[in-house]
């Protein structure tokens, strides 16, 4: 299924789109994201959208249709997608080469969503200022208000009053796309591949972060460091590099250098016999990964590495509440040569740099997400 969603900025989309992507088991993607990545890169495009979009006015036709189309022919969007912020011009829906099931219009006043916007409790972004947000609007009146019609011309729209609660806006998208609620919930799209992603990354790379965001995402998360952890707090020993690296070696003499793997494998036959994706936070040798792909030979293992700058993982080890003598020069190089990381690293599927913001590590975070769910 192949939807687009339509409104001006503070209507309810991106809500819309997360909640539809869950229950029709098809990819959101916001164009704002894809400009908003581009316009982080220090190339004369990117420095052009950015200008463009911090301006509160609209990329031009030729350069937004090969954009879109091409982020759209990736593997995860072959059996559908929900596409947010396109088009929005006449010379888009006819240029554009995907022929779209429904267009969803969600409605709102102008007074409305510019009051949403306003009392939102998270951050606005760069191009959130309030002239460049109004100038959207006007724009949209101008501008998309003939999209609208056109979809609404060949039967494809589906009018929806955004006014409403987000779970009453939701039911009338369901409803106009002959899904029919129940408790509720409709059937959701099953994945039929079972998959281990394991999270790889020296220390303060964000290994933590990324867990809890796939977390929030209902996927089961396995910790491998817990075991030392809480071997340490159990005997009431001290977090610094020396009794950490003691207590991984007597695991490693007794199991080999596979030992976190052999010790969690029943937590992830457990987790995988409920979930279609689990999550390995801290994944570190490569022999823990073979053991995955030897004993899990019908799951696919995903290998994502997380890279931070030294200065900038040194920062954020400091800043710890708890295990922050756990850093250093020392330190690093025994995860890569003592612990046998530097092997997993090479052979990693995805690579994430995680040097800036948590929004930008977030939004990564998210593309492999669609990439791993979705494929």
């Amino acid at each position: 299924m192949k939807l687009v969603l339509i409104g001006i900025q503070g209507s309810g989309k991106s809500t819309q789109g997360n909640l539809l992507s869950r229950q029709l088991g098809i990819p959101y993607l916001s164009t704002g994201h894809i400009l908003r990545e581009m316009a982080k890169k220090k190339t004369r495009l990117g420095r052009y959208i950015k200008e463009t979009i911090n301006a509160g006015i609209l990329v031009p036709d030729k350069k937004m249709i090969p954009i879109v189309e091409e982020y759209l022919s990736k593997n995860e969007y072959q059996r559908g997608y929900i596409l947010d912020g396109f088009p929005r011009t006449l010379y888009q829906v006819r240029k554009f080469r995907n022929n779209i099931d429904r267009a969803i219009f969600i409605r709102v006043p102008d007074k409305e969503a510019l009051w949403r916007i306003a009392y939102r409790n998270d951050l606005m972004r760069e191009d959130e200022t309030l002239s460049a947000i109004k100038k959207r609007i006007e724009l949209f009146h101008k501008i998309t208000t003939s999209v609208v019609n056109y979809y609404k011309k060949i039967s494809k729209l589906a009018d929806i009053d955004g006014t409403k609660s987000i779970h009453e806006v939701n039911k009338s998208i369901l409803q106009n796309l002959g899904k029919q609620l129940v408790a509720n919930k409709i059937r959701e799209w099953k994945r039929k591949k079972k998959t281990i992603l394991a999270i790889v990354g020296l220390p303060g790379s964000g290994k933590t972060e990324a867990a809890a965001f796939f977390s929030q995402k209902q996927l089961p998360v396995i910790q491998f460091g817990k075991i030392i952890n809480d071997y340490i707090n159990k005997n009431n020993l001290i977090h610094d590099e020396i009794t950490h690296k003691k207590t991984r070696e007597s695991f490693r003499q007794k199991y080999g250098r596979e030992a976190l793997a052999i010790l969690n494998k029943d937590k992830i036959k457990n987790a995988l016999e409920k979930n279609s994706i689990v999550i390995i936070d801290g994944m570190r040798s490569w022999e823990e990964y073979l053991y995955l792909k030897e004993k899990f030979q019908k799951t696919k293992t995903i290998i994502l590495v997380l890279y931070a700058d030294k200065e900038i993982r040194d920062k954020r080890l400091t800043a710890r509440k708890d295990r922050n003598k756990l850093k250093g020069r020392q330190r690093d190089i025994d995860e890569i040569l003592g612990i046998n990381m530097g092997a997993t690293v090479a052979f990693a599927d995805y690579l994430i740099e995680n040097n800036n913001s948590m929004e930008d590590f977030k939004e990564k975070l998210e593309t492999i997400y669609r990439k791993v769910y979705f494929s």
